[in-house]
């Protein structure tokens, strides 16, 4: 299931109220490495607001809420706020596991890797020493 998210800025400007919003799937920015992208030029593009401006800048001043969470990132929004860090890690243990169990399948034909926690250890820690003799 993909990671969406609705990120909003809501802020006053020249007497008018902005709640200008963009929706966002977050797996194309953890998949071309994991940089997560500055939302504010994203939602003010979106939204044909001036990136220049004084408006921009109160809407800089105010901070973004998180809504409509769908996927394994609705885990991490509590209250409007997004724990990134603890999702961009959590995606990537699920991403992690998932090519796991594609290997005990393929290769010992277990189908659910999560009855068997010790080999998923041991899988882990091989995955791990890979990674670190491949930097």
């Amino acid at each position: 299931m993909k990671n969406i998210i609705t990120a909003s800025v809501h802020f006053s400007f020249k007497g008018e109220n902005h709640s200008p919003s963009i929706t966002i799937e977050l797996d194309k920015y953890l998949v071309a490495g994991g940089n997560f992208p500055d939302l504010y030029p994203l939602i003010a593009k979106e939204n044909n607001h001036d990136l220049y401006s004084y408006e921009y800048e109160m809407m800089q001043a105010e901070e973004i809420k998180f809504s409509d969470a769908k996927g394994m990132v609705a885990e991490f929004v509590s209250d409007g706020l997004l724990d990134l860090q603890a999702f961009q890690l959590a995606w990537k243990k699920n991403i992690i596991f998932n090519q796991l169990q594609t290997i005990a399948k393929d290769h010992m034909q277990i189908e659910d890797l999560q009855q068997h926690p010790e080999l998923t250890e041991v899988l882990l820690q091989a995955f791990q020493l890979g990674q670190k003799y491949s930097e």
